[in-house]
Order: C-alpha cells, then sequence, then structure tokens
C-alpha cells in the first residue's frame, strides 16, 4: 500500500527531499505563495511547526504559483523572503504545481484517497497525513494554521 512516505519532492535549494525521511511522523503539506492575502499564514504555520515538532509533526511548505501567479520569485528569493520574514525553519520544497495534469504525484494521491476536498482551491491549502503516512485530512485556505479545528485535527494524527 502507497503510504506518503512513498514519494520525494525536490527541496528549496535543489537537493533530494525524500518524505521517507519524516517516516513515522504527523506531515501538514501546505501549498503556499509568497504575494497571496494568506501569505501571513507563514507565522501560524511556523508556531506550530515548533509547537508540535518534538512530538514528531513536519509541516511542510510547498511553493506554487499556480494561482494568480503569486509565487513569482525564484527558489533562493522565496528561502530568504520565509526566512527573513517569517523565521520560516521547517522544510520547503521548489515551486511545484499542485493542480491539474502537472500537479506533483503527492497531490493526485491525495485527491485519489481523499477525494475534492484534497484538491487545492487556493495558495496556503493543507493537507493532512498521520503517522503511518495516511491521508486524514483537508483544510480550506481559510483554515488558520492554529485554529482549533486544525490542532484538533494534528493531535488525532499524533496519536
Amino acid at each position: 500500500m502507497t503510504t506518503a512516505y512513498d514519494f520525494e519532492f525536490t527541496g528549496i535549494d535543489g537537493s533530494p527531499l525524500p518524505l521517507k525521511k519524516f517516516e513515522g511522523q504527523a506531515l501538514l503539506v501546505v501549498n503556499v505563495a509568497s504575494k497571496c492575502g494568506f501569505t501571513p499564514q507563514y507565522t501560524g504555520l511556523q508556531k506550530i511547526q515548533a509547537e508540535y515538532h518534538q512530538r514528531g509533526f513536519n509541516v511542510i511548505g510547498v511553493p506554487c504559483n499556480q494561482f494568480l501567479w503569486q509565487e513569482p520569485a525564484k527558489e533562493t528569493e522565496i528561502a530568504a523572503f520565509c526566512a527573513v520574514t517569517y523565521a520560516v525553519t521547517f522544510p520547503m520544497t521548489e515551486k511545484t504545481a499542485v493542480k491539474g495534469g502537472r500537479a506533483h504525484p503527492f497531490y493526485k494521491w491525495m485527491r485519489e484517497r481523499l477525494g475534492r476536498a484534497a484538491h487545492p482551491a487556493w495558495n496556503f491549502h493543507k493537507l493532512l497525513v498521520n503517522r503511518a503516512g495516511e491521508p486524514v485530512g483537508a483544510f480550506k485556505s481559510k483554515v488558520e494554521p492554529e485554529s482549533r479545528e486544525l490542532r484538533a485535527a494534528i493531535e488525532a494524527a499524533l496519536s
């Protein structure tokens, strides 16, 4: 059976980012953009990364330029923006397609497993995977990273 840990992204620095390195951890995979109304959610994503990391949780940021071209920057610029503006420490991928025919295989798999809810309609759509690497939730852009709803789902994914 396929799990999230069977997929690999390319890191924002160009190096391989196999999800296998997070095996046994819960993951929140979020398509992000630097020029979006939801960009301030980086603050909340970094807070939940810091809060839950020691318990076996990681946020994975996936820069995407498919929603009104709100991530036009190069990877080095995205990494610098996230580090300087939001003190981001969680792993980030290179710019990646998250919808349509060019969507990364992880996103296609999540949609097969969770249905339409897993299809990003905008930036900062959140996909949650439990410690077994199974898809357990999809959250629209408006769901804040520190919301009760998302925290409860993270707690369940960690247990």
